[in-house]
């Protein structure tokens, strides 16, 4: 599957799971803006079958290359962010996953007997990044369990292979060009922010300010019955140039480790 193809697909998926974020979209091209997108980041796990390194197998056939490694030690998370090699505007593709050894037997089981129930024809398709939930219906009760100990953990119990968001190239746009801006537009028109360490994650002397909406809540069929968890986000990012004149273009690991609460559970 081409680039365009994998986009167009994962885009459809997102604003599918969260109607907010094509609300925030269609706001951005009603004020006349162009929406550009500066990545699409990915939950998943250190599993071998799944990792950062299977995730990102569509993506490096068609061009991307790896950049650079994160550590989110607090969450028991590791990342890895692509770029591509020639298209300009190509998306950045940022990968995290669970490292499964730093949590209990039970824990760590129980996400690994995920994985055993995927059948092996899906583990090995380069379908697997917009595939979702491969393992059944969840319980709501487990859901809550897992959150106790990684939020992220129960978001990826839900949701499984989609992408967990696309960010908002602030850089492109004309008449929203701070973080600002796009923050108090986003308040103004009802929308909630991820306030996890400010409103504003990062400074321009680090050279990277991000901002993200909340999840918007949506109604999932558990086991036990329907109930509303949060879905997808939609975040906005603001580059600066570094010493040689060139935009920043990697992450900030306190900067996104906020960003990744954006999912954590909330009720309105």
């Amino acid at each position: 599957m081409n680039l365009e193809n994998i986009f167009n697909k994962l885009w459809e998926i997102y604003t599918t799971q969260n109607p907010d974020v094509q609300k925030v979209y269609n706001l951005f091209k009603s004020e006349g803006e162009e929406v550009i997108n500066d990545h699409i980041a990915f939950r998943t796990l250190n599993d071998k079958r799944v990792n950062i390194d299977v995730l990102a197998k569509p993506f490096l056939k068609n061009g991307y290359e790896y950049i650079n490694s994160y550590e989110f030690r607090d969450k028991h998370l590791f990342a890895k962010h692509y770029e591509h090699k020639s298209l300009k505007n190509a998306p950045r593709i940022f990968i995290s996953e669970l490292i499964l050894e730093e949590f209990d037997n039970d824990f760590k089981s129980f996400l690994i007997n995920l994985i055993n129930r995927i059948p092996e024809n899906s583990l090995n398709s380069e379908d697997l990044i917009f595939s979702g939930n491969l393992w059944g219906k969840p319980s709501f009760e487990k859901y809550n369990a897992l959150r106790e100990k990684s939020e992220y953990a129960a978001w990826f119990y839900v949701f499984g292979f989609c992408a967990n968001h696309f960010t908002v190239s602030v850089n492109h746009l004309k008449k929203y060009d701070t973080i600002q801006k796009v923050n108090e537009l986003l308040k103004n028109n009802g929308f909630d922010l991820n306030t996890s360490g400010g409103e504003v994650k990062g400074t321009p002397e680090e050279l990277l300010e991000q901002s993200s909406i909340k999840s918007g809540l949506i109604e999932i069929d558990f086991v036990e019955g329907k109930h509303k968890i949060p879905g997808c986000y939609y975040e906005f990012a603001k580059r600066y140039p570094d010493a040689t004149g060139n935009l920043y273009s990697g992450f900030i690991a306190k900067s996104a480790d906020k960003i990744f609460e954006s999912t954590d559970f909330y009720q309105k």
